[in-house]
């Protein structure tokens, strides 16, 4: 650790081990291994011959480690717990309602509706009525993914999940910031690949910092997931479309949450702490610019003012606290900056606005800073921390036009009595996802539907059919309707052929009588023009 700053520093001198802390005491948790070049290849290697037979298994079997990873989280749920609490300083209630039961959901949903969604699907053939059209689903092979430290759980059974269902291997690449507990993690998939009968190398973990992340993408994997910042998600893309992997990207978020005038204050006013305040702010889809009507503006920041002032924050481990500990020190860093920025450009501070107990670990005070505007960096730039950003608009119209003036396109939230106005805002904002009177991120509770982003928060879609199919190669089939075998002759070009084929054209897509009696004479007048 170094003693600048109370700076921790998890590189190892040789590179080669991850020093991992807690990040609300700075505690050593002890030092994982860097996976080289070398090792991420043997790990893919691993990945794929497991996933030969894998791919082979019914929906059944894969339902059933499935299953047992329901029972393991379930069994060992208060465990787990603490080892996230103490690789991520995040709550006990945090780590149990917000990436336990999420994964749980996942689990169940996936259990029910899986090969609903992966069997093969058909299609209409169209004008090729004599055949008969399919989707099919095919397993990519091996995934890779490259995931944050904001959620050491979710993040890693995220990806996991659907890759397994759909019949792949997968090789995850975690945070450094969270190497400690991924291990952990890894083995409530693995272990119930061996009470199945299945091969626990279908789920291969490598760690290390960005090299390691290099490494796995330039190593033959055949579909990639990247969660991280917008420079990580190019640099990722980058490479990945070097190798010609399809690739889904979750980037960051600067997620707007919409107050109208006839909004219920009290029901906006506890989502928008959600929004902010869960997980100490560290949210792809935290509600990071709170829009409100003039008419309401002051009320509203006395209410979340007043319910800021009111969280208690210290270590988790320590007893029940509302707000942990930021997992990095640079992210604070970030917050730190930002905040003071908008402070000096005019914001007002209504609740904390600066670092915390810096002698204990990396906190900063959950912070409510009102009279927000568009210009300042901290409304544009993706804080990533407890930070409530109080922004007066005038109307509708201006809202959505702030809500629309960033790169990012993730999520966002809409509060309205009047269900009409609340759709129609809702149509107007540049999103993946959008909530109606509720906090945009519980989007993801309803795994029917999809999560991902547009602009700068990156493409490709998780969760739902959509997420399921992206590990699959979408396959396109066509065959026979009836047993009738004669064969559909293109050469030799005869006389008339080219009449004949402007009729049939016209005759199938044209409009009006007029267009389809004339097609029926240029049909005619092909078939008498004798072959030369």
């Amino acid at each position: 650790m170094s003693t600048a700053d109370n700076v921790v520093d998890i590189r190892a001198a040789d590179g080669r081990t991850i020093r991992c802390f807690d990040p609300a005491g700075r505690e050593p948790l002890g030092t994982v291994a860097v996976d080289g070049p070398e090792a991420v290849r043997a790990a893919i290697a691993r990945a794929r011959a497991a996933q030969i037979g894998w791919a082979e298994t019914d929906f059944a079997k894969r339902r059933a480690v499935l299953r047992r990873m329901i029972d393991h989280l379930l069994q060992h749920g208060p465990e787990l717990v603490d080892i996230v609490v103490r690789d991520a300083g995040k709550t006990r209630e945090n780590a149990l309602v917000g990436e336990i039961w999420p994964v749980l959901e996942k689990l169940r949903w996936t259990i029910a509706k899986g090969e609903k969604w992966l069997r093969p699907e058909p299609v209409s053939s169209g004008v090729l009525v004599h055949k008969r059209a399919r989707l099919e689903f095919h397993p990519l092979g091996v995934i890779g993914a490259i995931i944050p430290w904001n959620y050491p759980l979710q993040n890693i059974l995220n990806p996991l999940v659907p890759a397994l269902m759909a019949g792949n291997a997968i090789v995850i690449k975690p945070s450094e910031w969270v190497a400690w507990s991924a291990a952990r993690v890894v083995e409530i998939a693995k272990s119930a690949l061996v009470a199945e009968g299945q091969s626990p190398e279908l789920v291969q973990l490598v760690q290390g910092y960005g090299e390691t992340g290099q490494a796995l993408i330039e190593g033959g994997i055949d579909g990639l997931v990247f969660i991280g910042s917008v420079a990580n998600g190019q640099r990722v893309l980058t490479a990945a479309a070097r190798a010609l992997i399809p690739t889904v990207l979750e980037l960051g978020g600067k997620d707007p949450l919409i107050v109208c005038d006839d909004a219920h204050l009290e029901q906006a006013a506890h989502a928008a702490m959600a929004g902010c305040f869960i997980n100490a702010g560290q949210n792809c889809v935290a509600c990071e610019r709170i829009l409100v009507f003039d008419q309401v503006y002051d009320q509203f920041a006395e209410l979340v003012g007043g319910l800021a002032r009111g969280l208690v924050q210290g270590d988790p481990k320590q007893g029940v606290v509302d707000v942990g500990a930021m997992v990095t020190p640079l992210q604070l860093g970030i917050v730190e900056r930002l905040v003071q920025d908008a402070v000096a450009k005019g914001a007002r501070v209504l609740a904390g606005g600066s670092r915390v107990m810096s002698e204990h670990g990396d906190f900063f005070a959950p912070t409510v800073l009102a009279d927000v505007t568009p210009e300042m960096d901290i409304m544009r730039q993706e804080t990533f921390g407890p930070v409530m950003l109080l922004c007066r608009v005038r109307d509708e119209h201006e809202a959505v036009a702030i809500a629309n003036g960033t790169e990012f396109a993730l999520g966002s939230a809409v509060f309205s009595k009047d269900h009409a106005r609340a759709r129609r805002i809702a149509s107007r904002l540049h999103a993946g996802m959008t909530a109606i009177n509720d906090f945009g991120g519980v989007t993801y509770m309803a795994q029917d539907l999809t999560f991902g982003g547009v602009k700068a928060s990156g493409f490709g879609r998780m969760n739902g059919r959509d997420g399921l199919r992206s590990f699959c190669n979408v396959k396109a089939v066509l065959d026979d309707r009836l047993p009738l075998h004669f064969p559909s002759k293109v050469f030799p070009n005869k006389p008339g052929d080219f009449d004949r084929m402007l009729g049939v054209v016209r005759l199938i897509y044209g409009r009006g009588i007029k267009q389809r009696v004339s097609a029926v004479l240029e049909l005619l007048r092909g078939r008498k023009e004798p072959r030369s």
